[in-house]
């Protein structure tokens, strides 16, 4: 079980790393994203940089890596030994592959897009919960980050209110998202703390024609 397992996570790892905003950016627009705006390899960025309409792509994109890195790794391991903990750590691995993808060097994104995926998924009432509270924040603010911590403070809350017993694998995986969440927004913290947090203010597209 164990290579089985391992090689699963490793797969889930791989789909997580694929750096949407940097491929998309450079094949359609000739633009590096990490070379702009905040300097992020993530959908907030490239909303900036590139437009709405390319910070949708990476968006949906990005959610959709968390989804299909479980489905994928799951198929490496036998249908007896699948169980929630296991889905759990691969899309854990999906989010790690997007916060430090192996194709960029180990410097990605941020995971928020990957690890609501991941929650869509595993704990859809849960998601639509932490989704709600960053719409309400993002529409109050434009503060991407504000919304993204808001979020995923109320994420094990809601996992909480939301799943059946046993709860202690679920609750434990979105208190490991939380985490996630704040170490990859730890200079967005010290910006919001000091009031110099950017707002999202989209650019106008820039595809090359």
């Amino acid at each position: 079980m164990f290579w089985t397992v391992t090689a699963g996570l490793v797969v889930a790892y791989l789909i997580g790393a694929i750096p949407t905003s940097v491929w998309l950016g450079r094949w359609f627009y000739g633009t590096d994203v990490r070379n702009a705006g905040s300097g992020n390899a993530g959908a907030t960025n490239t909303f900036r940089v590139l437009g709405a309409r390319a910070g949708v792509a990476v968006l949906l994109f990005d959610v959709a890596k968390g989804i299909l890195a479980i489905w994928a790794g799951r198929l490496w391991v036998p249908e007896d030994e699948r169980a929630l903990w296991l889905d759990a750590a691969l899309g854990l691995a999906a989010a790690y592959g997007h916060i430090f993808p192996i194709y960029l060097g180990f410097r990605g994104g941020k995971g928020v897009a990957t690890l609501f995926g991941v929650v869509l998924y595993l704990f859809p009432k849960a998601a639509m919960i932490s989704a709600a509270v960053f719409l309400v924040v993002l529409i109050c603010t434009r503060i991407v980050s504000l919304s993204s911590l808001s979020g995923a403070l109320v994420l094990p809350a809601a996992i909480w209110l939301t799943v059946a017993e046993p709860r202690t694998i679920p609750v434990l995986f979105g208190v490991l998202a939380l985490f996630t969440v704040l170490y990859t927004h730890r200079q967005n913290i010290i910006r919001l703390r000091q009031g110099t947090e950017p707002r999202l203010i989209f650019a106008r597209s820039t595809k090359k024609r």
